[in-house]
């Protein structure tokens, strides 16, 4: 872009707990190849091409992961990845990415987006950044809205109040409120209303204009980002970035600061193809099917009477045979298989949390 006040921030620092077995602490599901297009990480920025220059591309991860993504993405400078000493959720990475972007690059918006996406319409995922990049400009917290296709509990929801604006053919529109996740009743409402989006995490602002909603909404945690962007061409940066993240209270940007925020713009996006690949179930959205509605990845399946199911294996040359299953996920991956209903793929989360509770960190 001409904008060179413009930079992309990539959150990578997830574990993606509900695509386990295949994504652990050691390979979480940002550098793991689902689709056979590369890791999800890599797809990330292969869509920022041509939009941002590599030097404009930040990215914000926990550090046992930033080697990783830096051999999977070479290009971009070593000094742009940010790393979080440990996660303490993506207020804290919106805040320091915002921080490092006020203090070297004073004016500067930025776009917050994700490592998990799967977005099929790159020219219009440009587009749309194009586009909210003007209205950022202009002091809007500004919000990609997904269409939604059906009555998720999965996604929050952001509810549309009146019309703001049309650039080349996008409507804009205030937003009234953020919704996290709802129950089956409300999704169905809100699915029904016409006038809510899913909330894709995708955000775009200017850096002093979001610094001031942290000093506004969360003055402890803005404290500490004002004592880091001092530090950032301090010498032991490093150490004064361990020890005040450890005061940092956990908390999503959703919550932090979107929900009571005043001036906040959503553009609905019904033509991205978006995906946010979150469970097994998503992958169905993503990776087309056969005749059967089955898919298998990594294997050879050999399936009788076997409908909408998904089966993948890590180990080259293993077969997996199944007779009479319809809707069923089999994953094999490392130390561990997984077998589940389809419409269970949300609570494999579940699994994760019992195996940690437990100790079992070899299965983790």
């Amino acid at each position: 872009m001409e904008n060179k006040n413009y930079f992309a921030v990539i959150m990578a620092g997830g574990g993606g707990t509900r695509l386990w077995p295949l994504s652990r602490k050691k390979t979480p599901k940002q550098i793991v190849n689902f689709t056979g297009e590369g890791t999800l990480f890599q797809m990330s920025v292969n869509r920022l091409k041509g939009l941002f220059a590599d030097d404009h591309i930040l990215v914000v991860t926990v550090a046992e992961q930033a080697d990783q993504l830096q051999r999977l993405v070479p290009e971009i400078p070593k000094e742009n990845y940010l790393i979080e000493p440990f996660p303490k959720g993506t207020a804290s990475v919106v805040g320091y990415a915002a921080s490092f972007l006020n203090q070297m690059h004073p004016g500067s918006t930025m776009a917050v987006l994700t490592a998990d996406h799967f977005i099929q319409n790159i020219q219009e995922f440009h587009n749309l950044l194009k586009i909210a990049y003007s209205i950022a400009e202009k002091n809007y917290l500004v919000t990609l809205g997904i269409k939604p296709t059906y009555p998720s509990t999965g996604f929050g929801y952001i509810e549309h109040a009146d019309f703001l604006t049309e650039i080349d053919g996008v409507n804009a529109f205030h937003v009234r409120k953020f919704k996290e996740k709802p129950p089956i009743e409300l999704a169905r409402i809100f699915f029904e209303s016409g006038d809510h989006d899913w909330n894709s995490g995708m955000f775009i602002w200017k850096t002093d204009i979001i610094l001031k909603e942290f000093q506004k909404q969360m003055p402890e945690l803005s404290s500490i980002l004002q004592r880091l962007q001092k530090a950032m061409e301090e010498e032991n940066l490093d150490d004064i970035i361990s020890g005040q993240w450890q005061k940092i209270k956990a908390e999503t940007i959703d919550y932090g600061i979107m929900e009571n925020a005043s001036n906040v713009v959503v553009i609905p996006a019904a033509r991205l193809g978006w995906n946010d690949v979150g469970s097994w179930e998503s992958l169905f959205e993503v990776i087309s099917s056969n005749e059967n509605g089955n898919i298998s990845i990594g294997n050879d399946h050999l399936n009788f009477e076997t409908k909408n199911s998904l089966v993948y294996s890590q180990t080259p040359g293993k077969l997996i045979a199944t007779i009479g299953l319809e809707n069923i996920i089999i994953i094999e991956a490392g130390n561990s298989i997984l077998v589940c209903s389809r419409e269970k793929a949300q609570d494999v989360k579940a699994i994760v949390k019992y195996l940690n509770d437990k100790g079992m960190t070899d299965y983790l």
